[in-house]
């Protein structure tokens, strides 16, 4: 990747729905030109999709909590991950070192929700020998972007 392509991923996380146009111009590229290299970047995977930004509590989904989980053995893995892919309240799921084995990222309705999701859908998983949960009160910072420098 050359600078054009690392100020084309800024310029894009800055703003998706940039025009091809209006990329171009930025990157000193025509419109076509600048289309290409951001196709050469889907292709290779360096970007990996689109997406709008969606203001959680605007759509009712106000509680965000973080759940740090133990497996007993790592037969258990498998289940864990496959009920993880298939909810959507979990945003993120990162396999983790230390204490625990798995840290979740969560979006919730309420604390109701929020005690199923951990109660009856995770902690009802074989292999699960422990939950810890840390609910957020509130968010100073939250970003898809990172600091890709050109």
């Amino acid at each position: 990747m050359d600078t054009i392509d690392l100020k084309a991923l800024v310029r894009l996380m800055e703003c998706g729905r940039v025009s091809w146009a209006e990329l171009g111009v930025s990157l000193g590229l025509s419109a076509p030109a600048a289309a290409e290299r951001v196709h050469k970047m889907e292709e290779r995977g360096v970007i990996k999709g689109y997406a709008a930004l969606i203001d959680p509590e605007a759509v009712g989904f106000g509680l965000t909590a973080y759940v740090a989980l133990s497996i007993e053995r790592p037969e258990h893995r498998a289940s864990l991950l496959e009920k993880v892919m298939e909810m959507p309240e979990i945003q993120e799921c990162h396999h983790i070192a230390g204490e625990d084995d798995y840290l979740l990222k969560v979006r919730c309705r309420g604390t109701k929700h929020l005690e199923h999701l951990v109660s009856t859908e995770l902690k009802g998983l074989p292999g699960i020998i422990k939950t810890r949960t840390t609910i957020v009160l509130s968010s100073v910072k939250e970003t898809p972007a990172l600091p890709v420098k050109y």
